[in-house]
């Protein structure tokens, strides 16, 4: 669309809240907007002389169609924002690194119980406590109170393992007193998990007005002994009250937010509870130039509250944000409770917040070297092949085959230089005839993802910036051929490897060959890309060719059709366990005839010594 027809477009919206999409001409969306009125917001973007800034422009630039959602209020409409973003991850809007979320400690529903990490609840018979602070803070925590308190962290079952084998070195090491042997016994075990549960939960004197007890009543029975091992626990108890603390409430207090932003963008909480710092988290995140800092924080706090119950009462921030009322109400509806959102403007609240902008500057510049180098990385990839800017998604491609049969490819996924495995996806070949025929196989896969894409799947959305296809430059021209068919134009490199099968070198679809060896960040960039295609490609074959083999191995039986080799593999779960039955257990599956029929296929001269273990289908998209 023009900009005259954007703009008219614009002119039709009502002046009722909502949420707008803006796409490329690739039908990808861009950016992702709230607006109290649509019209007004939206018909800014395309009017002439509107002062945008350039970040701005550039996205405005790209905009070939827009969609909108009406929603009843501006409430609504933040949260439909919020959900909308997390779901396309527009490449116009500020965007954190990951869904962080505090950790919880489950406690299972065991006759000897036990203590792990996980990130949410569930519907199960196990208790839960938390959430608590940092991961790696609440690990800490976790491991001292059990060592402390001497409880198994080894991965033995109680009481299947009692008096199995010896102790183990936790034992020797004064860290564990060795349950495994039967003494100490259960009662005894379950005592210091639910102190360890008091623990957790802060309650300190209680637990150690109990040992303190435990201890007197040994030493008036003369047990001097057990006095002594009760009154270190004690002391290690007090030391650990004094140095390690975890988050006992449901929620934390107050969580004090600082902003960054110069060569790199950073953020940086500080999470008080009772007036005590329990931890930092710092993390650098991904923002298009131009912004205003309202903006920017807005679309953070956004994104880390969203979809969260367990919220601090309070949040300070460096500087109010719009619909700051609109957001705190958000926060109050997850959580069940008040959050207070507030800027403070002096006092120790304000020091404060000065700290936490330190932490995050600190932060942005330990780790800049890091993430330059990354950056870097990709704008030489980008320079050396021509790319117009640097690509966000690069998709590679390799096919693999036995002769003619079981011929699968690979299509790897990489968000700049790491590995999205998530959206990795796997082809079967389907339109070849017993005969291998790799530029047949990469123009059929190509074609199948390409339509998947513009059929809507989500699963094959976005294209890429960029197609690596393993191969040389017939390959790449295949590429070609079939997004043209398609009226797209993506840039397509093939990777051509040397005599010791390592990528030497890119191609074009013309032929022409880029050296990258030159450059090492980029030729072990690229070395790295193929290597996991072809990783990802060579696990789909074995798995398809070890079914094959299984089928095949059946296929021989009179009456044995694909409904009864499936229903015999279910059963038995390997073809070597169909052989080793009996004709008798071969019944509980097949019918009588059938079952002697498989019997004698395996126990004559010439039968079948096919193996295998049983392997769930893939996706085949």
């Amino acid at each position: 669309m023009t900009r005259s027809q954007l703009l008219e477009k614009a002119n039709s919206l009502p002046l009722a809240p909502g949420v707008y999409l803006m796409k490329n001409a690739r039908r990808e969306v861009i950016y992702v907007g709230k607006a109290k009125k649509l019209k007004n917001r939206v018909s800014q973007y395309f009017q002439s002389g509107s002062g945008h800034n350039y970040k701005t422009q550039v996205m405005v630039g790209q905009v070939d169609d827009f969609d909108t959602i009406i929603v009843r209020s501006e409430f609504e409409a933040l949260v439909l924002e919020n959900s909308l973003i997390k779901q396309h991850m527009p490449r116009y809007n500020i965007l954190l690194k990951d869904g962080k979320g505090y950790p919880f400690v489950r406690l299972s529903n065991e006759s000897y119980p036990k203590f792990s990490l996980v990130n949410r609840k569930e519907k199960d018979t196990a208790r839960y406590f938390g959430p608590f602070g940092g991961r790696l803070e609440t690990r800490h925590a976790l491991d001292a109170i059990q060592t402390v308190l001497k409880l198994p962290t080894c991965s033995k079952q109680f009481p299947r393992d009692i008096g199995r084998e010896r102790p183990c070195l936790n034992h020797h090491m004064g860290r564990c007193d060795a349950f495994c042997r039967g003494t100490p016994d259960a009662a005894e075990y379950r005592r210091r998990i639910e102190q360890a549960v008091l623990l957790m939960t802060g309650k300190l004197d209680q637990v150690t007005a109990e040992i303190e007890e435990h201890m007197n009543e040994a030493a008036e029975r003369l047990q001097f002994e057990r006095a002594a091992e009760l009154r270190d626990q004690l002391r290690s108890i007090q030391t650990l009250g004094k140095r390690q603390r975890v988050i006992a409430a449901n929620v934390a207090d107050t969580d004090i937010w600082g902003l960054y932003r110069e060569a790199k963008c950073c953020y940086a909480i500080l999470h008080y509870e009772q007036g005590q710092l329990i931890y930092r988290e710092a993390e650098l995140f991904s923002a298009p130039g131009g912004e205003e800092d309202e903006e920017m924080l807005a679309a953070l706090l956004l994104q880390y509250y969203g979809g969260r119950t367990a919220l601090p009462r309070e949040i300070l921030l460096p500087f109010a944000i719009e619909d700051m009322e609109v957001f705190a109400k958000l926060l109050e509806e997850a959580s069940g409770h008040k959050v207070h959102v507030r800027v403070p403007q002096r006092g120790e609240k304000a020091e404060l917040m000065d700290m936490a902008r330190r932490n995050a500057r600190e932060e942005a510049e330990r780790l800049t070297t890091r993430e330059e180098r990354v950056d870097r990385t990709l704008e030489l990839f980008a320079k050396m092949t021509g790319l117009p800017e640097v690509p966000k998604r690069m998709e590679a491609y390799d096919i693999s085959n036995t002769g003619g049969s079981d011929i699968v490819a690979s299509m790897t996924v990489f968000h700049g230089a790491k590995p999205a495995k998530s959206q990795y996806r796997r082809f079967k070949i389907k339109g070849l005839d017993g005969h291998p025929d790799d530029y047949s196989s990469m123009r059929e896969v190509l074609t199948r993802r390409v339509q998947r894409y513009l059929d809507g799947d989500e699963k094959f959305s976005p294209l890429p910036d960029v197609f690596l296809i393993d191969g040389g430059e017939t390959h790449a021209d295949v590429a070609r051929q079939v997004l043209e068919e398609f009226g797209l134009s993506i840039p397509i490199f093939g990777m051509v490897k040397d005599h010791r099968h390592r990528t030497r070198a890119l191609v074009t679809p013309a032929g022409r060959e880029i050296g990258i060896q030159q450059n090492q960040a980029v030729f072990a960039m690229v070395g790295r890309i193929q290597e996991e295609t072809h990783r990802f490609a060579i696990t789909y074959h074995h798995e398809s060719h070890s079914r094959s083999v299984r089928r095949s191995a059946l296929e021989e039986i009179p009456g044995v059709g694909e409904v009864r080799r499936t229903a015999l593999l279910k059963h038995f779960k390997s073809v070597k366990a169909i052989r080793e039955a009996t004709v008798e257990e071969l019944e509980a599956v097949v019918p009588k005839n059938v079952a002697q029929a498989v019997y004698d296929h395996f126990h004559t001269e010439g039968g079948s010594e096919a193996d295998g273990q049983e392997c769930p289908a893939p996706d085949d998209p």
